[in-house]
């Protein structure tokens, strides 16, 4: 895939998305969505919760930065819970009412920007007749990762907060 981007949708973005790029960080992942869910993903022949492996990863010193639309639902965070890596600093969260950005990025060497939201439906092991029809671009190339991961630190360190007009919505607005 160096080199280019690549359109993809269905179990291919899937696969691109969550195996490919995801689950093969070695650093870092950062992730923006308007929807984040408890979602499972297929390992060998087992659905497990992503948060299950996300916590495998912080275990191995992968950290998680997320960019969230709202609180998250009840059932991921009652999962979330569960995994003492991510909650004891493996993951970080901002919420930010008008974020629809769709972002996966990682390691500053993949990125993935799209339709498909961080849930089942979207990016995960839903089955193909009830998967949402989704596309995205994925890419390994550098000039569009750096792109990427510039805006999304850009919005992580607060830039958009100071001007924003839906700051007494967020919870949490960045000084």
């Amino acid at each position: 895939m160096n080199g280019q981007v690549r359109l993809l949708e269905g179990g291919e973005l899937h696969q691109a998305v969550i195996h490919d790029g995801l689950l093969s960080a070695q650093q870092w992942v950062w992730i923006a969505t308007a929807d984040l869910k408890d979602m499972h993903v297929q390992i060998d022949r087992a659905f497990v919760p992503i948060l299950e492996q996300f916590d495998r990863m912080a275990q191995r010193g992968v950290r998680f930065r997320i960019v969230h639309s709202a609180l998250p639902s009840r059932p991921f965070r009652a999962t979330l819970e569960g995994f003492k890596a991510l909650t004891g600093g493996g993951l970080e969260l901002q919420i930010c009412p008008r974020c629809h950005w769709k972002l996966v990025l990682v390691d500053g060497r993949f990125a993935y920007c799209g339709s498909a939201n961080f849930t089942g439906a979207g990016l995960g092991a839903k089955n193909i007749h009830k998967r949402n029809l989704e596309l995205g671009l994925v890419t390994e190339d550098a000039a569009w990762v750096a792109r990427l991961t510039a805006i999304f630190d850009r919005f992580w360190i607060g830039a958009h907060c100071q001007a924003c007009k839906l700051r007494a919505a967020c919870p949490d607005p960045i000084s």
